[in-house]
């Protein structure tokens, strides 16, 4: 272990040296932690840190002044719509999908580094109920929504095929998210399937570019993004592993889309058949103003433009057909090639800058006393997973339909959007269309007939409760042999036992 001496010096060097500042007052074993810490900082590397942290800050924010001119929309022949194209291509695009899947070629990646603080609770995420009927947990609706893709897939080529779950978590959030897979017995996936890594973590910094310290023993430390990704897969050799296991494809999700479809064979095919070596499934903006990244050209060049950099006048602008310009929302649902992952590990990650995060960082000031700050006072240094877009050879991009695919958990309640709530009525409406689409009818507390609404209310619950496991339905096929002709009353709960019990009365 290096020495207290040794710190020192490379603290000196990186102008880093107020973090020993209460070594006088440590006992033993939180100085053995600290110097362990301290220790795995290089000096160079983290002054370039913390004065890119601090240059980053200082510059003006809002939109640059020349992007305008510099944007244009993606070319429409590298943009799909599942939702607006003929039967046939969608058919294509699905039959792809699932024949790469049956080959073993497709893996997921889960993006579950962040920790669960702005909906208000201190574990991972994936762990949260929303309050659906079954109790099901994020993770254990995308673990089933896997195990039934493979089904599918297998049942159409006559395989037995997998799709590998790789997870990158972060230090806060490995050992929880581990723990939760082993009591649930890895939601009846091959643990051999699940492979967990961890991304890197950096220090966060004050405005003047200082370290901040969390405790007298420890430094404040948070995860680099979700775009820190390609140096995790370096780091953990994930990407020898996927080429072990014959992956070519990979799906790239973050954790709080309750809507995600995991190795989505529309997705995959449409990709594929494209010849992209990089994608994205975006949505249409709900308005103008919406605050979601853009995916666009900047210079010819595909990126995500935030919405803070795109100026009010310029998210107002409208195509010929009444449409918005710039209205492909970014939802963080990706598609690489394994081979551009390979080329942004090896070439470009070192060429992405990274963006500045002004958060509250508890610390401890100079008496050594524990602050929790009212307001922003540190900067947290993060790379996005989409940054690497401008390097792709074929981009693409596939809009969807936001009511079928893309409701996040953000916000704790009682906010109006992005909430457990906003993220519960998303899954049982959209699972209350499939049914009716089924020819399922649903009947009062009186027995009588409810209406058939051809568009449900935005935000509003349906109704009559409806939730269909993943195991039984992936995207709503296949729910017309339990439910056709059929009346239920609220709630309906169409698990694996129920459909069972339904086929068993048909026949």
């Amino acid at each position: 272990m290096a020495s207290e001496q040794d710190v020192r010096a490379r603290l000196q060097r990186a102008g880093q040296e107020h973090l020993l500042r209460f070594w006088a007052e440590l006992a033993p074993e939180p100085r053995a932690a600290l110097l362990a810490e301290l220790a795995l900082l290089e000096p160079e590397a983290l002054r370039e840190h913390c004065r890119r942290a601090a240059e980053a800050c200082a510059r003006p924010h809002g939109p640059p002044p020349d992007l305008a001119a510099r944007l244009r929309p993606l070319p429409p022949e590298r943009v799909g719509r599942a939702s607006r194209s003929d039967p046939e291509t969608r058919r294509r695009w699905e039959e792809e999908g699932f024949r790469q899947i049956s080959l073993n070629k497709v893996a997921v990646l889960l993006l579950a580094g962040g920790q669960g603080t702005r909906l208000g609770v201190t574990y991972p995420k994936g762990m949260y109920r929303v309050g659906l009927p079954s109790r099901k947990t994020l993770y254990q609706l995308q673990a089933e929504r896997i195990r039934r893709v493979e089904q599918l897939a297998g049942e159409r080529h006559g395989t037995r095929c997998t799709v590998p779950w790789y997870v990158m978590t972060s230090e806060f959030t490995l050992g929880p998210t581990a723990e939760f897979f082993r009591e649930h017995n890895f939601f009846h996936l091959d643990p051999a399937n699940v492979v967990m890594f961890e991304q890197r973590l950096l220090p966060a910094v004050t405005f003047d570019g200082k370290v901040i310290l969390e405790r007298k023993d420890k430094v404040a430390m948070a995860p680099d993004g979700n775009g820190g990704l390609y140096c995790a897969l370096e780091d953990h050799k994930i990407l020898e592993d996927m080429e072990r296991r014959g992956v070519e494809f990979v799906h790239v999700y973050c954790v709080d889309n309750i809507l995600v479809r995991l190795a989505d064979p529309v997705f995959i095919g449409f990709c594929v058949l494209q010849g992209a070596d990089c994608g994205a499934k975006v949505v249409e903006k709900a308005y103008p103003e919406e605050p979601v990244g853009v995916v666009c050209q900047v210079d010819g060049v595909p990126q995500v433009v935030e919405y803070s950099e795109i100026s009010p006048e310029t998210a107002q602008l409208r195509a010929s057909d009444g449409s918005l310009l710039y209205n492909a929302g970014n939802i963080c649902n990706h598609f690489f090639t394994r081979g551009f992952l390979k080329a942004v590990t090896r070439e470009f990650e070192p060429l992405l800058k990274p963006h500045v995060a002004v958060k509250k960082v508890p610390y401890v000031d100079e008496e050594g006393n524990l602050v929790k700050p009212l307001k922003p006072n540190g900067i947290k240094m993060e790379k996005f997973v989409f940054d690497v877009f401008r390097f792709a050879k074929n981009f693409a991009a596939l809009e969807v339909l936001r009511e079928e695919e893309f409701s996040p958990l953000k916000n704790a309640e009682p906010a109006d959007r992005d909430s457990p709530r906003t993220a519960r009525q998303a899954l049982l409406t959209q699972h209350y269309r499939w049914a009716l689409r089924a020819g399922a009818r649903f009947l009062d507390a009186h027995g009588a007939w409810l209406p058939e609404l051809p568009s449900l209310p935005p935000n509003g619950d349906p109704p009559a409760i409806c939730e269909i496991s993943p195991l039984v339905s992936y995207s709503g096929e296949g729910l017309e042999v339990y439910l056709q002709g059929r009346e239920f009353q609220s709630p309906l709960i169409l698990d694996e036992d129920q459909a069972r019990e339904l086929q068993l009365q048909e026949s």
